[in-house]
């Protein structure tokens, strides 16, 4: 299989420079970014907002190396508030950070990064939305799940990603399904250990469904991080099940990524958000975006091809 290969290559600073020096990258990279600087990242915010779409924005950038670093990340997602506060849309817009970026991978990192993204709930908060904590690979999971025990203390609707491929994300799915509190699932775009993670599709896929279950069970509001069709019709009849209504859950996807479907789906009535990146420091989410799904991989060797 690529993907474990593609997601080695995303840490490899060698493999980044040559993907970023290629000509065709930035072509196939505008695929799933939305560009590098805010202003770009509000005009996709107005045009998804006017089709009935929702969003949550993520400002690019993880791998930092000191704590001033993570301070700029945090002031970054600062303007980002002050940019969204004047839409007004509400959760409608609402923002995904990921805690390495505020320090959490530092000496001492675990406070610093709830003392950066505090500030970044609070302002989020004073305009009237939320913030869901990424997950990254599975040695943050306990840092990242106590911050958001800290934050949801204040702050109850702040999110939460959890990751189906993790052998313990069924009993984290128990834990955070109780009222209020607000999960997104995912299958997972990290290389992980066979100790830790189920290696194979379709053990992940079962291990979706199981999780999928749990949330949809509970008295959360379970959000949907999938494009695969079959996981998106498993998640209406459990809904259905459930008893849930149509605001009572939705649906998340990756921009750029099946957008026919987005848009289907909003013209049945379900909510529909959107994950939007932006900002220069592409190379990492973009990689594992390629190791996702193996259409992104053949969309971007095509796209080698045909300009080679």
């Amino acid at each position: 299989m690529l993907a474990p290969v593609i997601l080695a290559a995303a840490r490899s600073d060698k493999m980044r420079r040559i993907v970023s020096a290629a000509p065709v990258t930035r072509p196939v990279v505008d695929r799933f970014i939305v560009g590098e600087s805010l202003d770009q990242s509000m005009t996709a915010v107005r045009s998804m907002a006017d089709r009935g779409l929702e969003i949550t924005l993520d400002v690019l950038g993880e791998d930092i190396s000191d704590a001033s670093e993570a301070m700029r990340a945090r002031d970054a997602y600062l303007a980002l508030v002050d940019a969204l506060g004047p839409l007004d849309l509400g959760v409608r817009a609402e923002m995904s950070v990921k805690l390495s970026s505020f320090g959490q991978t530092l000496p001492g990192g675990h406070d610093l990064a709830l003392k950066n993204v505090q500030a970044v709930v609070e302002a989020a908060a004073e305009i009237g939305t939320t913030v869901t904590l990424d997950m990254e690979d599975q040695t943050t999971v306990d840092s990242t799940l106590a911050i958001l025990a800290d934050l949801r203390g204040r702050f109850p609707q702040t999110g939460a990603v959890l990751q189906s491929y993790l052998f313990r994300t069924e009993d984290d799915c128990r834990a955070l399904a109780g009222e209020g509190s607000r999960v997104r699932l995912v299958k997972g775009a990290y290389k992980e250990p066979a100790a830790v993670a189920y290696q194979d599709k379709a053990e992940v896929d079962k291990a979706y469904v199981r999780c999928l279950k749990i949330l949809m069970a509970g008295d959360g509001y379970p959000m949907v991080g999938s494009h695969d069709p079959r996981m998106v019709a498993i998640a209406q009849e459990l809904a259905r099940r459930a008893g849930r209504k149509l605001d009572e859950y939705e649906f998340q996807m990756l921009f750029g990524i099946r957008e026919g479907e987005q848009e289907r789906l909003v013209a049945e009535g379900h909510r529909v958000r959107v994950y939007v990146a932006y900002g220069s420091d592409w190379y990492g989410y973009f990689m594992r975006r390629l190791a996702e799904r193996p259409a992104n991989l053949a969309f971007f060797l095509r796209s080698l091809v045909s300009r080679g």
